[in-house]
Formats: C-alpha cells, structure tokens, sequence
C-alpha cells in the first residue's frame, strides 16, 4: 500500500467513475483498474461495487475511505508544516541559551537578526537552561542552535568561540570589601561564597581560575541560576564570582574587578556536527557568528 494507491482510491471514490478518474489522474483505466485491485487485495475485501456505468463503494469501501481522508489531511499538513520549515524565510529556530546570556546576550541577537527584512518571518522558540541541558537538547533535536560554556568530551558537538565575558567579583553593599574596586582573590579567604555548582558550564571555568591562582574558596551554597546567586549574595549569605550581567545592577549588591591575572570566560555557539539544520537556523547560526565581530 503506498500514497498513490490511496490518493488514486479517493478519487475515484469521490467521482464514481473509473474513466474519469484515469483521465484526472493522468492514467489509462486498466492501470487504475489494477492500482485498485492490487489495494482490495491487500486490504482483503472489495472496496467499490458496480451500479450501472458506475461504481460505488461497498459498506467496508466507505469505513476505508472515511479513515484515508483523514490521513491523506493530516500527510499533507504535515509536509506543509515541514516545507514551511525548510523555507529560509519563514519556520521556527529552537534557540538556546544560558542564564548569563539571557539579560543581554541573547535579547540583542534575536532582536537584530529579526529586524532584517528577510527575517521578519521567522519564528524563534527559546530555551533557557545550563549548559549540560542546553547540550542535551541539542544532541535530542530539541534545540538548533545554543550559547553554552565550553564542555569536553561531547563528540557530536560543534563549539564556535562567540563572545568573551570578564567575571567579576560581587559583594552585598554592606559587605566589609564593599568600600574597595578591586581585590585580589587572597582577601576574600575570610568570607563564604555563592558557587555555581557543577551542573553549571560556568563551574569547570571557575575551578581553574582558583587553581590558577592558588586560592581555595570557602564555599557555603552551591546554586545553578545567576540570579539565584545574586540574591543570595544580596542577602550576606556569601559573596560569588560571575558575569557582570546587565541585571546584576537590580541588587543591592557591589561589582569588584579581580585583579588576580586570569584567563577570560568564552561562550560559545553550539550546534550539532551531524544531522539536518534548517535554512533559517543555519542563516541565524551565520548571523550569530558575526553579530560580535562588529
């Protein structure tokens, strides 16, 4: 049984008339006499009966024909729905993305690549999540394209450098290293911290910036969510270690440069190495790529 076979079985149950059905269908009649004959022997029951010059559908010929109606629809909305998607100007992008890029980072990347003409009928749906989440939808096909950390030792996954973010040291505005700018790692020793715990892509980076520097922190929360950190910090539970993120400015809290030598943070763009990507996924991955470079 294959699609031909149905669509052919419709029309002819619709026009009831096998000459007309062959001229529509841009056939002879033996040959859609057979179509149908090898489909009634599959199905294992006559499907139409003859009425004068005419055929008409036996008892069992309507059960069938009302059912492949409705699957005939549902194929066919289908296929639309994914050539919908193929389109490089209209579809959905499933965009991910994790906390620290979701204030600024990500906001001004969608808000630009939508503005372009040509983009004005796309259709983005985002996830928010940490990188090992973010990483997991991408190999499930749950999200195209995603801003992670850096994560090794995941095969089928492609990491393009995207944007650096310094981190910086942020304190409660009451807190006894809030009066200084900048601070060396060594003065905080006396004081706990918030920590990004190691279900976050940021914890790895934060790890080797204290190895780096020879400097143990006194960890006494561990959380996974940005703003979970800063109200924690914002209530002298600790003080924490992150991006400087626009929305850090809505806490009662101080941002410190580290002047400690350390490398940068990266985020990067993630996308699959294998498996299909639409063209209006693989026309914003090209976007996002450049968008810093300005």
């Amino acid at each position: 049984m294959n699609i031909s076979q149905l669509e052919a079985f419709v029309l002819l149950a619709e026009t009831e008339h096998m000459t007309q059905t062959a001229k529509k269908l841009n056939t002879s009649q033996p040959n859609l006499s057979y179509t149908i004959s090898e489909l009634e022997k599959e199905i294992g029951i006559p499907l139409f009966k003859k009425v004068g010059r005419n055929i008409q559908l036996t008892k069992y010929g309507h059960i069938f024909y009302n059912h492949v109606v409705v699957a005939l629809g549902k194929l066919n909305q289908a296929i639309s729905i994914i050539n919908e998607e193929l389109n490089p100007n209209s579809g959905t992008i499933n965009f991910g993305f994790v906390y620290t890029a979701g204030s600024e980072i990500a906001p001004s990347l969608t808000r630009n690549f939508l503005e372009q003409e040509e983009n004005h009928n796309v259709k983005l749906s985002f996830t928010q999540g940490n990188s090992f989440q973010l990483l997991k939808g991408l190999e499930d096909e749950t999200i195209d394209i995603a801003i992670t950390s850096f994560v090794k030792d995941i095969d089928n996954i492609v990491f393009e450098p995207l944007i650096e973010q310094n981190v910086y040291l942020v304190v409660p505005n009451d807190h006894p290293l809030a009066n200084k700018t900048s601070v060396y790692l060594k003065d905080t020793a006396d004081y706990p911290y918030v920590y990004f715990d190691k279900n976050s892509g940021l914890r790895p980076y934060l790890d080797n910036l204290m190895k780096s520097v020879n400097f143990e922190p006194n960890i006494a929360i561990e959380a996974n969510e940005d703003h979970t950190i800063l109200g924690f910090v914002s209530q002298n539970h600790g003080i924490a270690i992150m991006p400087n993120i626009v929305t850090i400015q809505a806490y009662p809290v101080k941002v410190l440069e580290i002047l400690d030598k350390h490398e940068p943070r990266w985020l990067y763009l993630a996308t699959r190495k294998d498996g299909f990507i639409t063209p209006a996924a693989l026309r914003f991955k090209d976007f996002c790529s450049h968008y810093f470079d300005k």
